[in-house]
């Protein structure tokens, strides 16, 4: 039967206003359900910052959903634990993309777990936490660059286009850092292998010939006063490359220097105490103790080597001198294992430091890193001084270091042009006994590599 015209009339406006009524909800994409959840991913959960710092660590932040472009994600911070260490607000993240960068400003020395969130399309987002830890500030900040990985920085060898390589005195591990910026090494080596040891060789002093690293071990007996085999390591690395392409390659090594000094110094009347200053239980960081912590050649020499002495001074007394005994062939006794020949001992006035580093240029320009011979914290006196390399001659005084701050100086990565004006050189702490964050751990024992760090800051040497 056909309809009546009314009830056409009413089937046309129901159909109007359906129309309309779909004209006022907005369109739902027909892939709309097929959004995944987003992910978010870092390039590491735990990162570390300092209070004042200028250019701290980041932490790179991956992120991606199904079904939507990544340049459609915001990345932000959404909780903190503790937000007077660092708080949501104080978290940045910069760039576009499946790849941002995160940094946080800190506030103040401590712990906190951030939660970063990532907001991607149809409603969806996902989180995940940061480990953050903050040390306190420090002086010269603006100068201050933090290597993490390690905290134990102990030689430091320039390896050209802004980079070093680092030894760390706890480990067997060497790292190449970016002298210019905070974070992780870009390369690592860990030479026990080649070396032959199972123990720390205790790596404290490190100088660059050509292509050739020469690198020392402390020599001296652990801290305990026991005899460790592997720290009597004097090494050779070949470089190839150089900056962030840098590559080391272990070469020769000796284990018998340490036994080569007490057997001169014995043939000359025990005239420096070695003999007692390594004997069994005698610990090495004291006055009259046996402890080497700078290497560098002598001046216009491929081939005498400079061994820097943190103990003993000279007599074993306050207010004494520092010493060094030269090598007089350490480029075979490091390179091929020959028998070490002993050179005329020097003794330097340091103000009654002892030498934690030496390092030269090529126009035998000298810097000496000066401080206590003891276990010391950081607190005591540390000094750089000028020298020419000659016996006889005395190195001058060019500033006295800041201390207070977390950590030790113990490396002078490489020398400028002391004649120049304004003239700057880079020095590293080791921070291995320091508590970083304020919780009674050292930086050495702390859970995470990412966490320990050593400071690397720069000096102006003359005004």
């Amino acid at each position: 039967m056909p309809h009546s015209p009314v009830l056409r009339h009413h089937r046309a406006v129901a159909a109007g206003g359906a129309l309309a009524l779909a004209a006022l909800v907005p369109a739902v994409p027909a892939h709309a359900a097929s959004y995944g959840t987003p992910t978010i991913s870092f390039s590491a959960d735990y990162l570390s910052g300092a209070v004042g710092a200028s250019g701290d660590p980041v932490v790179t932040v991956t992120v991606a959903q199904s079904g939507a472009d990544a340049d459609a994600l915001g990345v932000a911070a959404s909780a903190s634990s503790k937000s007077s260490v660092a708080a949501p607000g104080d978290v940045t993240v910069t760039g576009t993309g499946a790849t941002r960068q995160l940094r946080v400003t800190a506030h103040a020395r401590g712990y906190t777990d951030l939660t970063v969130k990532v907001t991607g399309l149809g409603g969806k987002s996902a989180t995940r936490k940061l480990h953050y830890a903050a040390s306190a500030a420090v002086q010269n900040a603006a100068d201050t660059h933090y290597l993490t990985g390690s905290s134990d920085a102990s030689a430091a060898v320039d390896a050209g286009g802004g980079y070093a390589v680092v030894a760390d005195d706890e480990s067997n591990t060497l790292r190449l850092y970016d002298r210019n910026a905070s974070g992780a090494p870009v390369r690592t080596w860990d030479v026990a292998k080649k070396l032959g040891v199972s123990k720390e060789v205790d790596i404290e002093g490190a100088t660059r010939i050509g292509n050739t690293i020469y690198w020392t071990g402390s020599l001296g007996n652990n801290k305990d006063g026991e005899y460790k085999a592997d720290r009597n390591t004097v090494f050779t690395t070949t470089v190839t490359g150089s900056g962030a392409s840098t590559q080391l390659t272990v070469g020769g090594s000796y284990k018998k220097l340490r036994d080569d000094l007490v057997a001169w110094d014995k043939s000359n009347g025990d005239r420096y105490g070695f003999a007692k200053g390594t004997k069994s239980g005698q610990v090495p960081k004291q006055i009259d103790g046996f402890n080497i912590e700078g290497l560098e050649f002598a001046p216009g020499s491929t081939t005498t080597a400079y061994l820097g002495f943190r103990a003993p001074l000279v007599p074993p007394k306050e207010g004494a001198k520092a010493l060094i005994v030269p090598v007089t062939n350490f480029d075979k006794v490091a390179g091929s294992g020959a028998k070490a020949v002993i050179g005329s001992p020097i003794e330097l006035d340091l103000g009654g430091l002892s030498i934690r580093d030496i390092r030269k240029n090529s126009a035998d320009q000298y810097l000496i890193v000066a401080g206590s011979w003891a276990a010391d914290d950081n607190s005591d006196p540390y000094a750089v001084y000028s020298w020419d390399g000659v016996a006889g001659h005395a190195p001058v005084k060019r500033l006295d270091l800041p201390t207070a701050d977390p950590g030790g100086w113990e490396a002078v990565v490489d020398v400028p042009d002391l004649t120049v004006p304004g003239a700057r050189a880079q020095l590293i702490t080791d921070a291995g006994s320091a508590d970083l964050y304020g919780d009674g751990t050292e930086a050495k024992d702390l859970d995470h590599a990412e966490w320990k760090k050593s400071r690397a800051t720069w000096f102006t040497l003359n005004g």
